[in-house]
């Protein structure tokens, strides 16, 4: 009997946009504006890889920006909701998909040492370059029309579950806990028995009841939070049972 809990971790782990939050080390702790309005939908990897060059231009440091990024506060609760995982990892196995990227969420875990916890982290590759500058990739390339360029999140759950069934492991229930309008995408893909717990007041929350308005809702169970302690509390039911 083994649960998965699938994560988002902007304003779902953290209580932030780690990717507008290293602002904070540009000149002024602003971009120009020529910048912050080259975004496209879609497109926000590109647009994050232009922000990561004009810092580094700018001669913002791996160590400033690790600075930081490491001063970015949990969401309530979350450090007991990760605490607890962590003390019943023989019950849950635990990802991340994310559409930040690998350099900020190790920095952010491994600083709050929480890096155990989670078995895999699925988001954006970064790395420094040899000139000492951030750059990022997109995560994959997909076909799903829902979902931005660089990431389908549904995609990447579903070859993770098909990866685990190779390996033996199926689960009892998916929990899916998240925020964002991408996090629709691999919701719409949960069954009857999982969950999606969309945070309160959040775009994932909106859209799975804009669906039950329109009378096409969501297959699995939903049960919204506004803290990780709403978490804790359901996750100590699935026990129980």
């Amino acid at each position: 009997m083994k649960f998965l809990l699938v994560f988002d971790f902007d304003h779902t782990i953290i209580d932030e946009n780690s990717d507008t939050w290293i602002v904070k080390c540009a000149p002024e702790r602003k971009l120009p504006n020529g910048l912050r309005n080259s975004n496209q939908p879609g497109h926000w990897t590109e647009y994050m890889g232009r922000v990561f060059a004009y810092l580094g231009d700018n001669g913002v440091k791996e160590e400033e920006m690790k600075r930081t990024m490491t001063t970015i506060p949990f969401t309530a609760g979350m450090v007991d909701l990760l605490g607890f995982i962590g003390e019943n990892k023989e019950l849950f196995d635990c990802i991340i998909v994310s559409d930040s990227n690998t350099v900020f969420i190790d920095w952010i875990l491994k600083a709050a040492d929480f890096h155990e916890v989670f078995d895999e982290v699925f988001t954006n590759p970064a790395a420094f370059s040899s000139t000492g500058y951030l750059t990022v990739q997109n995560f994959h390339a997909h076909h799903c029309k829902k979902c931005p360029k660089n990431l389908c999140k549904r995609q990447v759950l579903k070859e993770f579950l098909d990866k685990q069934l190779e390996r033996g492991v199926s689960y009892t229930q998916i929990v899916y806990i998240g925020d964002g309008g991408n996090d629709l995408c691999p919701v719409m893909f949960l069954k009857k028995n999982d969950i999606a717990m969309p945070r309160q007041g959040y775009t994932l929350e909106k859209k799975i009841s804009q669906l039950a308005q329109d009378l096409s809702p969501v297959q699995c169970s939903v049960l919204v939070w506004s803290s990780a302690a709403d978490i804790i509390a359901y996750l100590k039911l699935l026990i129980k049972e």
